[in-house]
């Protein structure tokens, strides 16, 4: 059986790896068309990944040079087989918790677990990042990767992603441990701003995962620093994110 570029298992032939979801042979991004090699797991131009898990099998998010409509044909069984899924999921977590989900407005039932089917991509993804970071906050890992696993290609179907959307994927990528994706996402959001609060709070939220205090301590002094003048912008995202703001400038962990 050939080794895996990227982790080096002896897996089965295949168009990706099994075992930790990077392609085999160079491809182009399914999101941006940029030319992935062999060993990727992540688009180094849009910061994709190249594959997701769902259920235990990885599905991937890659195409070959000049194969357009398997991508196509893919993508919306791959879209399918998500929102079944999640329904699946957060109607199993309604149906078990005391606490009731929120639900969309004029819903008849108020414990009832929302049509995911007939949320915009968008709605999706909040719910599923208010989800995840709830998840994160207590503790519960297997939860928080299960839900990424749904979150993450949720996240990756709007496009462009705006700087909130990007910060959130960001997030969720980290709560689950893909910190590169997560570093990809803190990386472009300071290629436009160098100075912009959330992609600050995301740099140093990965750069602590990764064990690397010393560059996390030099992102919270560029964060305190531009406080004052990225405030004075009155950014749509700094206020949807102003409980981050406040708890990286104390020191103190929040969710939101």
């Amino acid at each position: 059986m050939p080794a895996c570029p990227a982790c080096n298992v002896d897996t089965p032939a295949s168009q990706f790896c099994p075992s930790c979801g990077a392609i085999r042979e160079d491809g182009e991004c399914a999101f941006c068309s940029a030319t992935l090699t062999a060993g990727s797991k992540f688009c180094p131009q849009c910061g994709n990944a190249v594959a997701i898990q769902a259920r235990g099998a990885l599905v991937p998010l890659v195409r070959q040079p000049g194969s357009r409509v398997p991508w196509i044909i893919g993508g919306t069984a791959t879209a399918a087989l998500l929102l079944l899924v999640i329904a699946q999921s957060l109607s199993n977590e309604a149906s078990t918790t005391a606490e009731p989900l929120a639900t969309s407005p004029g819903t008849a039932s108020p414990g009832a677990a929302p049509d995911i089917s007939q949320m915009s991509p968008r709605d999706r993804a909040a719910r599923l990042y208010d989800r995840i970071m709830r998840l994160d906050e207590e503790g519960k890992r297997d939860s928080v990767r299960l839900f990424a696993s749904m979150a993450i290609p949720t996240f990756q179907t709007i496009q462009p992603l705006d700087t909130h959307l990007r910060y959130d994927l960001g997030r969720v990528a980290a709560a689950a441990g893909e910190l590169d994706l997560a570093q990809a996402q803190a990386d472009t959001i300071l290629a436009g701003n160098a100075q912009h609060l959330l992609g600050l709070i995301l740099a140093a939220r990965v750069a602590e995962r990764r064990g690397d205090q010393a560059a996390a301590a030099r992102f919270h002094v560029r964060l305190a620093a531009a406080e004052a003048s990225e405030r004075a912008k009155g950014l749509e995202e700094y206020q949807l994110h102003d409980a981050d703001i406040r708890a990286a400038l104390s020191g103190t962990p929040s969710r939101r």
